[in-house]
């Protein structure tokens, strides 16, 4: 229990400014979610009420967070983005389709996508709410169809473009580009000792390996003076 309270506050809180702040995130993301909402009416033709889709599909905002937030993880790369999104999407309404039970549809969506985009290299959290959210209404009373494909696909369009432009005029390039930093003096470790620790450990970390080595180079070269 200790170790949680000391930790609760663990991560570096971030300024409103400067490097990632916070408000950079925030209007990144609040941009991108009324894009989208706009590119989706236009995709789809919405002139009266009640819409036939949703303009927006929730797990679009956990996507943007992972997108403007930490735009450096390997979960928020465009293919992550896109591949983890759609699959899942669709995973779900065919998994509600065949099944029919929401909750036993919804537990069977989210394990299958789940494998199929680590498979993919697309693994991307939200595409786990994608799931969940699709085979709930695909084997609910509202018996989504596959049109509703339509709506993530528009939303998820327009958060990789402004993902794509906004972090790069920010400078964040996205997709995300380790920082090459030069070899410290006589190193102490190769790429492959980074790549043989983590199996080691038998942990994802939620991080480049370029980056970490990127990064320990780095470290040693002011250790050293360099």
């Amino acid at each position: 229990m200790l170790y949680w309270i000391r930790n609760l506050a663990a991560p570096v809180p971030q300024a409103a400014v400067g490097h990632l702040g916070w408000l950079r995130g925030a209007l990144g993301a609040a941009l991108a979610i009324a894009l989208a909402a706009g590119l989706t009416a236009m995709l789809l033709g919405v002139s009266a009420l009640p819409l036939p889709l949703p303009l927006l599909v929730a797990p679009l905002g956990a996507s943007a967070v992972l997108v403007f937030c930490v735009p450096a993880s390997p979960l928020a790369q465009p293919w992550p983005v896109i591949g983890g999104d759609l699959v899942s999407a669709a995973v779900g309404l065919a998994v509600g389709h065949a099944i029919g039970v929401p909750w036993l549809a919804a537990s069977l969506a989210l394990g299958i996508a789940i494998a199929l985009m680590s498979l993919l290299r697309c693994l991307h959290p939200p595409g786990g709410a994608c799931a969940l959210l699709y085979a709930l209404g695909a084997a609910g009373a509202e018996h989504w169809q596959w049109a509703w494909i339509g709506s993530i696909a528009a939303n998820v369009a327009a958060l990789t473009a402004t993902g794509w432009l906004y972090n790069n005029m920010t400078g964040h390039p996205w997709p995300h580009v380790p920082v090459r930093v030069p070899p410290a003096p006589a190193p102490a470790y190769t790429r492959a000792d980074i790549e043989a620790v983590l199996a080691d450990w038998n942990e994802v970390l939620d991080v480049d390996i370029d980056d970490l080595d990127a990064f320990c180079q780095a470290l040693l070269r002011k250790g050293r003076g360099g």
